[in-house]
């Protein structure tokens, strides 16, 4: 008998030949082939081979092609990410550049046929679920992020400027709303609804997006980078709260039923911040028990989720709260970012900004919309950087600083995505404004790092 090492085989060739390729001859004839006689008497091989986009070929099944999907979008997104970092921008940006340009605005015009076949309306309920839990998890994060005892020796300073930044760029959007409430509001929505909505989103900021602004430029623990940090914060929770008593009486049929759902949530809150909180506050983690209080905190962000939601306000704000009752216990937070937030921003967000590009409508546009872009973004950018700036000013910050202030305060990001689709998906703006306003929060975004620079220049004159 041969020794067993002399009977290994040579060549890598053998095993290709006797075990690879009849698995797939086998598994190719079973799939899509038919009896060799049968093909011989009825047609040629090359009419049974499934076109590409045959209702049964190889990308037919809903779970081929929403793998597809999730390629396209990681791929592409993660490409215009690295290209927006080698022009000194956040990747963030470059993600949700790339999301628009799936959709009609770029994909759809130049190649209309494919770009329908693979994110077909019907196609999209899978893509746009997980997307939805995407969002929910990154609030969750940016809820826990919000370290309210960075507030300590400043809160006066970040009340009155935080707040100014809201008020003055919420009363341009409502100013703004009385120009544009005949054209762009859609059928049954009344000027209330579309006014007040018109303030929230030009008056948000992005604090996660900041955050990773100010660590990029390495001046998140400087004097003006934790001011910047505790404004940006509590303009955030603040800015929620009022986007919640809107949704709250939009939604609601009458002001009793407002009321109610107004009133329920604010329970919710007060339970969640003033008993859940403090007790969270206090565990002590272990290293063992990272993997049990991981799964507890996902629990918590999805509890709370389906509670705001069946509230009639939605699911977002009590993946938010959440992640504030969560933010005063330093180890579960570092938890949540080491081990929730790479997965929800780099899988499930860029989804996200797919989402909102499909909604994108192009068809419809005239001259006179690209007017609007450039009138919304000077008014969001005006309004926000002089209310910011006006109020540092008049609390004895200098002048440079302020200006600093004001350019950080306009970064809107993702945070006014997700406004905006919470906005489209109400029905409270259209097709046209809602492009509008995602160009805005977009261009406004990747404005900080050029003003910061700007002013940069001017301070070292």
């Amino acid at each position: 008998m041969p020794h067993p090492h002399r009977m290994q085989p040579k060549f890598p060739w053998r095993y290709l030949l006797l075990v690879v390729v009849p698995l797939v001859v086998a598994v190719a004839m079973s799939r899509h082939g038919l009896p060799i006689a049968e093909v011989m008497t009825t047609a040629p091989a090359s009419a049974t081979a499934p076109a590409a986009g045959d209702a049964h070929g190889p990308l037919a099944s809903p779970l081929a092609r929403f793998l597809l999907q999730l390629l396209v979008v990681l791929c592409v997104a993660k490409g215009a990410g690295w290209l927006l970092r080698r022009f000194g921008q956040p990747a963030v940006i470059g993600e949700m550049a790339a999301g628009l340009l799936l959709g009609p605005l770029l994909f759809g015009a130049l190649a209309p046929q494919v770009q329908g076949w693979l994110f077909a309306p019907e196609s999209l309920g899978a893509l746009g679920m997980v997307s939805q839990l995407g969002v929910l998890m990154f609030l969750f994060v940016a809820g826990a992020e919000l370290d309210l005892s960075s507030l300590n020796g400043r809160r006066g300073f970040a009340l009155l400027v935080s707040h100014a930044g809201i008020a003055l760029p919420f009363l341009c959007g409502v100013l703004l709303a009385f120009a544009l409430f005949a054209e762009h509001a859609p059928p049954g929505v009344g000027f209330a609804g579309f006014a007040l909505f018109m303030g929230v989103s030009l008056s948000i900021t992005a604090f996660p997006v900041l955050l990773r602004i100010l660590s990029d430029r390495g001046i998140a623990q400087t004097a003006m980078g934790r001011i910047a940090i505790a404004c940006a914060a509590l303009g955030d929770a603040s800015a929620w709260c009022l986007l919640a008593v809107i949704v709250a009486t939009v939604q609601a049929n009458g002001w009793t039923t407002a009321a109610v759902s107004l009133a329920g949530t604010l329970l919710f809150a007060v339970a969640v911040l003033a008993l859940a909180r403090p007790w969270i506050s206090r565990r002590e983690i272990t290293v063992e028990r990272e993997g049990r209080a991981l799964i507890a905190l996902l629990l918590l962000a999805l509890a709370c989720a389906l509670v705001t939601e069946a509230l009639g306000i939605h699911a977002l704000f009590g993946a938010f709260l959440a992640g504030i009752a969560v933010s005063g216990n330093a180890r579960l937070r570092h938890l949540l970012v080491e081990r929730v937030e790479p997965f929800a921003i780099s899988l499930l967000l860029p989804l996200f900004f797919a989402m909102t590009g499909l909604r994108l409508r192009v068809d419809g546009w005239q001259a006179s919309d690209l007017l609007l872009g450039v009138v919304v973004i000077a008014v969001a950018t005006l309004g926000k950087g002089a209310g910011t700036w006006l109020a540092a000013r008049s609390a004895g910050m200098g002048n440079t600083d302020a200006l600093r202030l004001g350019a950080l305060m306009n970064t809107r990001g993702l945070m006014e995505l997700i406004v905006l689709n919470l906005g489209y998906e109400m029905g409270l703006i259209g097709d046209r404004l809602f492009a509008v306003l995602v160009i805005m929060a977009l261009v406004t975004t990747a404005m900080t790092g050029p003003l910061l620079d700007l002013i940069e220049r001017r301070a070292r004159r």
